[in-house]
């Protein structure tokens, strides 16, 4: 965590236990330009796969400054999501969800609306 959002650091051992009992690597001052996938905590994720999260806004601001997208996975300790769009434009999106009993993999619609929403969610468990 840095201010509102967050300082991207190289995954390398030894890993820390952090606050909230998150293991984490230590501090570094690399700079990474690109980062290809990006595990991101759900609390939810509404019809077009957008994240409901803890309200904050720290993901969405985070991704909105990355000049490459990263494929994005969610993850779930139980799916919690709705079919409805109640996120926004600038919510984050994802590519992937995982739950411990599945995962789901978005796929595009071919309707041609205004949101060029995700449709469905394929299910593999």
């Amino acid at each position: 965590m840095e201010d509102d959002s967050f300082k991207m650091v190289p995954f390398r051992l030894p890993l820390t236990q952090k606050r909230f009992g998150i293991f984490e690597p230590g501090n570094s001052n690399r700079k990474i330009k690109k980062i290809d996938v990006a595990i991101v905590p759900a609390v939810g994720v509404d019809g077009e796969g957008r994240r409901i999260g803890f309200g904050k806004g720290m993901y969405d601001r985070f991704f909105a400054k990355l000049k490459h997208k990263p494929y994005i996975i969610f993850v779930q300790s139980k799916l919690c999501n709705t079919s409805k769009y109640i996120c926004d434009e600038y919510d984050v999106k994802a590519d992937l969800l995982i739950t411990p009993r599945a995962y789901y993999a978005a796929m595009k619609g071919t309707n041609n609306d205004k949101r060029n929403t995700l449709r469905r969610w394929n299910s593999h468990t």
